[in-house]
């Protein structure tokens, strides 16, 4: 029998309601109650529908674990409780199955979790995606390009300590299989402005205070910055330090994730020499000073910092300062150079600061783009992820808040479009009629904001570029006389506003009623937002720079490129941008996901409910439930919907053997549903009132209660039964086992009882058998005994004539057989060691052996001798051949011959195989070396000695110098006729050589001085015998003569104190005399 599966149920154990569009009643109080209550229960998600309603719990959760990762995987939608990771998986599996493009849209205001959920989704993605090292490479470039954007993109607010202050738009691409490809990043209107100028209790962008804390000493000397923030007048310095953050660690964060995206270290620097040199920007101040003409100028008060810049950067300081003090504008071919004031002059400084910050921040997304961009032109598919600020509704609301707002109304409009025909769509695909759905378009503010004949974002560009003077009052004038009657636009001097009892309306502001509500912009700094003028002499100093990356930000600057067209606004970018995001987003299938903000204090466990209430109101969610809900508030597909409700039908349960859809039209049959309350679809069918959803909820509860206690009442039964059965099975059990032990006990009595007999009756007979053998042993040895005292006394009284004739012999003999085996028994425990030179020997025990005992030890000195002669391998039997050869030669003849008995003869002193610097000798001897030693050879002229390399080979004997390896001498050992030495304790010795011989016998005779003679001499003895065959003549003799040249001369030794010690010294006493004193 298979195991049937546990399926779960978003109805299942849920707190409050899982999914709004079962909300009942359905009002506003309603659905902030159930809300709270779910996030009182740590439940942060909520679905409308298909969309995902994430409330920020400002705390860890456990329930992003990997194991929450594989409980989500492949899984229905609605089969589990709701969670951002059930979106992520709909919209993975649709677009890796379906081949469906998909996005996911990310909308609330500053501080909802926007960007914290983008990073869930794309970590979710990357967990469920495939394996492999290029797919995880891929998949670790695009998870680290969010710290880099968030350091550069994000800045602390009142409202959030990370809040994403541009919108982000990331296309993941993906292959046939699902495995990342690689990824686009579009950036959306960075908040630039917060680059000069920050709200109070809010920072700059987190990149500043990164590098500041967690640079080193010497990259901030490099960069010639300082770690004290109140050194700088960009950054705010009453909400420099953020609790829980630590910008140190987090500056080796982005430093680390640049590296894994691809940022080269030589691009890395550069980006942070153009963020110290914003830094440095806002530290530039100006005074004032008149020109004789009477028009005020501008001028640096310190230019140390002007300097640093310039070093930094690159650019020449005369050409930044003359940008700083200068205008010049050209008009076909005239150029007019103005001075700059004071505030001009700060004005020109904040604007280049802003350009270059937000330049460098498209660059970034542009540098990341390269690194994390599909490498294949394989057909890819694409989810979109869009992380976007929510609507923003402020006490002060400028033009950005009025961008911001208007991106979100466009958002908006996509959203209930979309919703709706994804709706449509499911009706028509399931053969359910349509019903038309009334609901709020907001297509009329959207126009009423970019018509581009008289919306407001076109009236705002006409006005920048309209000539003559231009001013924020101008601009809402303007707008008074074109917008007057829209119903949407409200301002002081409009006829929508002249019926309004609303005094609080300022001059200077107008208000635009969005679908999420009233919002009151202040029209101060729309047209200088807009217009987003940078002076070209500044864009000109900036392309002047020596640094390629600020070179390459200000392309305009180019003076062969100049165009005098005037730039697109910042409205008119914005809108363009919005227009192709729009149209991208219409081509994959949304999901969205609506982050709202619990309390402004960023505390968790705290629900602020009129806060709550304002995000719905505004993000539109009651609205988004009607639209759900206005024809069939729940679907279920019929295989689900049977399995969930079999039990409230007999027929149905416990198995349905046909169609799933039979089986439910069967089940609401039985259970008498309104006709009205349902219909059938292809596929699913569709349940109209919750009331009717809660209904079958409530029965399958009562059903599963009724079911349990079935259940116990069956399981009880069962359990009672078994318990019993195996109660008499046991009772069975035990009683044949006590059975079986009394058996078994009573043979063991009888046994032991016949065992105790046996012993006793085997113990009687073999007594008996032992007394019959001892009776029948003592007569046979009786009977033994009596004839072998006969047969004794017969044979003495026949062999006593023999015996008294024979006995003295017999005696001598065995006596002396007793004594030798005797003696060879004391022989054999008296041995001596088998050393051949240990001369003990046991005495002669008795006088007649004494020959016997002589040759006994001949023969084992024989023979111990022969055994330690077979230890020897053929190299040690060499070595004493030597040894032995040296003895015969030199034994009681020479006093230096025992100091070298104990020293083994080596040959080979030199190595000359393995020494490099004697190759060259090596090389020139063919034969193999018997000696190769260092020797003093004596000058025939003074007696003085030279030291040479003596070799004897096989057949010659060579002189060689010691420190160069040349031959000197080569004498065959042909030549050779005698030896010549002295009877002391000398190394002298000399070689006497035939007359008639060689090139070097012609010169005389050797005398040299070795401390190793025995051997040479011996060796060369050896060696000549083995050539010649015939025996060197060796003279050992206090005085001899040698042939130097054509004299001879006699070698004396004589006995004398030495001045250096126990060394001999040779003297030539006269031409014929050679004296060595020998100590």
């Amino acid at each position: 029998m298979a195991k049937m599966e546990v399926k779960t149920s978003l109805l299942d154990n849920m707190i409050g309601v899982g999914d709004m569009v079962l909300l009942e009643p359905l009002n506003e109080e309603t659905f902030i109650n159930n809300l709270k209550k779910r996030f009182d229960h740590n439940e942060i998600y909520t679905y409308i529908g298909s969309v995902v309603v994430s409330v920020n719990p400002y705390r860890s959760l456990p329930i992003y674990s990997p194991e929450k990762v594989e409980d989500y995987r492949n899984r229905n939608f609605y089969e589990l409780s709701p969670h951002i990771f059930a979106l992520s998986d709909e919209a993975y599996r649709s677009l890796r199955d379906q081949d469906k493009d998909q996005c996911i849209l990310i909308t609330g205001e500053s501080g909802a979790g926007k960007t914290e959920a983008s990073k869930l989704v794309m970590s979710y993605v990357a967990a469920v995606c495939g394996k492999g090292a290029e797919v995880n490479q891929v998949k670790e470039q695009l998870l680290q390009s969010n710290p880099v954007l968030e350091a550069f993109g994000n800045a602390k607010t009142v409202r959030n300590d990370n809040s994403s202050r541009f919108g982000k738009y990331m296309d993941i691409e993906f292959d046939f299989k699902g495995d990342p490809l690689g990824g686009v990043i579009s950036n959306y209107l960075l908040e630039k402005s917060r680059v000069v100028k920050q709200p109070r209790g809010e920072r700059n962008f987190h990149v500043f205070y990164q590098l500041l804390s967690g640079a080193s000493e010497e990259l901030l000397n490099k960069l010639k910055l300082e770690r004290d923030f109140s050194r700088y007048n960009y950054l705010s310095l009453d909400s420099a330090k953020v609790n829980g953050v630590d910008d140190a660690a987090n500056f080796r964060t982005v430093r680390n994730a640049m590296q894994i995206v691809g940022f080269m270290d030589h691009e890395a620097e550069s980006v942070l020499e153009v963020v110290a040199a914003v830094l440095k920007l806002g530290n530039i101040e100006f005074k004032p000073e008149s020109r004789v003409n009477g028009l005020d100028e501008s001028k640096i008060k310190d230019k140390n910092e002007l300097k640093e810049i310039c070093e930094l950067t690159g650019i020449d300081q005369s050409v930044l300062e003359r940008a700083f003090s200068f205008r010049t504008v050209e008009a076909k071919q005239e150029k007019v150079s103005t001075t700059l004031n004071v505030a001009q002059a700060y004005y020109a400084r904040d604007a280049l600061a802003k350009n270059l910050y937000s330049r460098l921040f498209s660059w970034l997304v542009n540098r990341i783009n390269e690194s994390i961009k599909a490498q294949t032109k394989v057909r890819k598919k694409v989810m979109g992820v869009l992380d976007i600020y929510g609507f923003e509704i402020f006490e002060d609301n400028s033009f950005e808040q009025f961008i911001i707002n208007y991106c979100n109304e466009k958002l908006q409009q996509i959203f209930i479009e979309l919703t709706l025909k994804e709706e449509q769509e499911e009706y028509i695909r399931e053969d359910i009629e349509w019903t038309h759905i009334d609901y709020f378009n907001n297509a009329i503010i959207c126009d009423l904001i970019e018509n581009n004949t008289n919306g407001i974002l076109a009236m705002l560009d006409e006005e920048c570029l309209r000539p003559g003077t231009v001013t924020d009052e101008t601009f809402l004038e303007k707008l008074n006389q074109v917008c007057a009657t829209h119903q949407h636009f409200e301002s002081r001097m409009s006829k929508c506003s002249r019926f309004l009892n609303d005094t609080s309306l300022p001059h200077s502001c107008f208000r635009i009623q969005h679908y999420a509500g009233k919002v009151l912009y202040q029209v101060e700094g729309f047209v200088d937002k807009n217009n987003d003028l940078l002076y070209r002499d500044l864009s000109q100093a900036m392309w002047k720079a020596g640094h390629t990356l600020i070179k390459s930000l200000f392309p305009e600057g180019n003076p062969a490129k100049i165009n005098l067209k005037r730039p697109p606004t910042a409205g008119s970018q914005f809108k363009a941008s919005v227009a192709t995001l729009m149209k991208n987003l219409q081509t994959k299938n949304p999901n969205y996901i609506r982050c709202i903000k619990p309390n402004d204090k960023k505390a968790a466990h705290i629900f602020n409910e009129a806060l709550v209430c304002h995000q719905i109101r505004y993000l539109g969610l009651l609205e988004n439930v009607r639209v759900r809900r206005a024809g069939y508030a729940f679907r279920q597909a019929y295989e689900p919907c049977l399995e969930r409700y079999k039990m409230l039908c007999k027929q149905t349960w416990p198995h349905w053997k046909g169609p799933a859809r039979a089986g439910v039209e069967v089940l609401f049959n039985e259970l008498e549903i309104p006709v009205e309350e349902y219909s059938f679809g292809r596929s699913k069918i569709f349940i109209r009132n919750p009331r009717t959803l809660f209904k079958l909820e409530d029965l399958r509860k009562q059903r599963l209660e009724d079911l349990a206690t079935l259940i116990q009442k069956i399981y009880r039964g069962w359990k009672c039964r078994t318990h019993f059965l195996l109660m008499r099975k046991s009772q069975i059990v035990i009683a044949a086992w006590y059975r079986r032990y009394a058996q078994q006990k009573r043979y063991q009595q009888i046994k032991s009882s016949a065992l105790v007999i046996q012993s006793y009756i085997r113990g009687w007979k073999a007594r008996k058998i032992l007394r019959e053998l001892k009776h029948q042993k003592r007569c046979e040895e009786a009977a033994t005994t009596i004839a072998a005292y006969w047969h004794g006394t017969q044979v003495r009284r026949e062999y006593r004539k023999f015996f008294r004739a024979n006995a003295g012999k017999k005696i001598y003999e065995f006596t002396i057989q007793r004594i030798v085996q005797k003696y060879f028994l004391e022989m054999k425990n008296k041995m001596p060691s088998l050393s051949p030179i240990d001369k003990n020997w046991p005495s002669r025990p008795y006088l007649f052996l004494d020959s016997t005992h002589k040759e006994l030890k001949r023969i084992f000195h024989l023979w111990r001798c022969k055994k330690y002669r077979d230890q020897f391998t053929d190299q040690k039997k060499l070595i004493y051949e030597e040894k032995l050869e040296a003895s015969e030669l030199f034994k009681d003849k020479k006093a230096l011959y025992p100091s070298s008995v104990g020293q083994p003869f080596q040959g080979a002193y030199l190595e000359i195989n393995k020494n490099p610097k004697y190759k060259k000798l090596k090389d020139a001897i063919e034969e193999k070396i018997i000696i190769a030693e260092v020797v003093n050879k004596i000058n025939r002229a003074n007696g003085k000695s030279t030291s040479r390399i003596f070799l004897l080979t096989n057949n010659n004997l060579l002189l060689a110098d010691q420190k160069s390896g040349q031959i000197k001498s080569e004498v065959p050992l042909v030549d050779v006729t005698k030896v010549s030495m002295s009877s002391q304790n000398d190394g002298f010795f000399a070689i006497h050589l035939k007359e008639q011989g060689s090139e070097a016998a012609s010169k005389g005779d050797f005398l040299f001085s070795s401390e190793h003679l025995i051997e040479m001499a011996t060796k060369l003895y050896r060696t000549t015998l083995s050539q010649t065959k015939q025996k060197l003549n060796i003279e050992i003799s206090d005085e001899f003569l040698v042939q130097f040249r054509q004299d001879k001369v006699c070698v004396k030794f004589i006995q004398g104190n030495q001045k250096n010690g126990s060394v001999p010294t040779c003297k030539r006493k006269n031409n014929r005399l050679l004296e060595v004193a020998v100590p």
